[in-house]
């Protein structure tokens, strides 16, 4: 049967969390943009069925919006994909 590894001083490892503050920190940003996204895309409807409003097909439900939440998704992966334990070469 497979052994649990011990350091040195004969004690179980130290459990860590798989992401550091630097991993929350880009996926709260990312989520905030895509919030802010969803936030711009609503609205623009009319309280009248009968009634065309023209306002739905404006840049900000139409370009702006879809590309914040675009972008938030991109942090989100740039996010994950994140090696915080990297060290710097100097």
């Amino acid at each position: 049967m497979s052994q649990k590894t011990k350091n040195k001083q004969g004690q179980p490892p130290k459990p860590e969390f798989i992401f550091q503050r630097r991993n929350y920190l880009f996926m709260f940003i990312g989520l905030a943009c895509m919030a802010l996204g969803f936030i711009l895309m609503s609205g623009g409807g009319s309280d009248d069925p009968n009634v065309f409003n023209p306002d739905i097909y404006n840049f900000r439900r139409i370009r702006l919006a879809p590309t914040l939440v675009l972008i938030g998704l991109g942090i989100e992966v740039y996010a994950i994909l994140l090696n915080p334990h990297k060290k710097k070469n100097k």
